[in-house]
């Protein structure tokens, strides 16, 4: 499967609590919540629906899962609500257990083999394997150079700091842009694969 990460991102690269003010309050974050003003219904609602169709499997770090398990059950009747709940999802923690996972078709990937687990699913099957938010998780991913593809909405506004899936390790990752789309809003919505060595 190829791995997919897929985020809404500020300009200075933060993906924290963009759904809500109380979803992410980390560090102090106090701007939860703030892509709403910048969502274009059509064309970026659109573009994560298109990557959920194309996703064989979800990929979540342990607090993400939790949020989405506590939204998306409640959701059932449209389609994407619908696939939100019936698509396998994967989710790495160190904490959880198999017997807390609320959510249907959910497997746990106990923390301390993630790595070697997800690197045993990128091997198998088709499809995409979409992580969603989960910015630990994808800064280890992007570490580990185990991502096949970043499918990112760029959102025009600056927040000062919060969490980011960026790793800071020093290393040096070339990625080609493969489409972008500009929205009304002035949102970017933009997918990139790493770069063949020439």
């Amino acid at each position: 499967m190829r791995i997919v990460i897929s985020e809404f991102m500020s300009l200075d690269g933060v993906v924290q609590a963009p759904g809500g003010p109380e979803e992410d309050t980390d560090g102090g974050f106090t701007h939860g919540g703030w892509s709403h003003p910048f969502f274009d219904p059509k064309v970026i609602g659109g573009f994560f629906y298109d990557g959920l169709t194309a996703a064989r499997a979800l990929l979540f770090g342990r607090r993400t899962w939790q949020t989405m398990a506590t939204a998306w059950p409640e959701r059932g009747g449209d389609p994407f609500a619908d696939r939100m709940n019936s698509i396998q999802k994967y989710m790495v923690s160190r904490t959880l257990r198999d017997d807390e996972l609320t959510w249907e078709n959910t497997t746990l990937l106990p923390g301390e083999k993630a790595v070697d687990h997800i690197r045993e699913l990128r091997g198998r099957d088709d499809g995409d394997l979409l992580v969603m938010g989960s910015p630990t998780l994808a800064r280890t991913l992007l570490s580990e150079d185990l991502v096949d593809e970043l499918r990112l909405v760029v959102m025009p506004v600056i927040l000062g700091g919060g969490k980011t899936i960026f790793p800071t390790d020093g290393g040096l990752r070339t990625f080609d842009l493969v489409s972008s789309i500009t929205t009304t809003t002035g949102a970017q919505v933009c997918a990139y694969r790493p770069a063949v060595p020439a």
